[in-house]
């Protein structure tokens, strides 16, 4: 995707917020003028909706001694790891999709 660098200038502090959980909708509603901003905030909405996802799961797994720890806390981890990479992208002006969740498109 082509964005100009006038965009990703001015909505770099949007795309960041975008990978904050529910936070991603300020962007996704305030900057519908910028494509950079969209493209994060998109990501930043399936990210969010993983999360809600990872946190019913580690609900179900607490009930697993053990392994439900283990495996709640690697997933946990990922979710981390994936919002971080995110905010990279974001602060050095990339529109680079998520690993492994970027290819999943919620939002149009």
């Amino acid at each position: 995707m082509q964005f100009t660098q006038e965009d990703i200038q001015n909505n770099k502090v949007m795309a960041v917020l975008s990978y904050f959980g529910i936070l991603a909708l300020i962007p996704f509603l305030a900057a519908k003028e910028s494509p950079y901003a969209q493209f994060h905030a998109k990501q930043g909405l399936t990210l969010f909706i993983v999360e809600i996802v990872y946190s019913v799961l580690s609900v179900i797994l607490a009930f697993i001694p053990v392994i439900g720890l283990i495996v709640s806390g690697v997933l946990g981890l990922c979710v981390f790891v994936l919002a971080i990479i995110g905010i990279v992208n974001a602060v050095q002006g990339q529109a680079k999709e998520l690993p492994i969740i970027g290819m999943i498109k919620i939002f149009k």
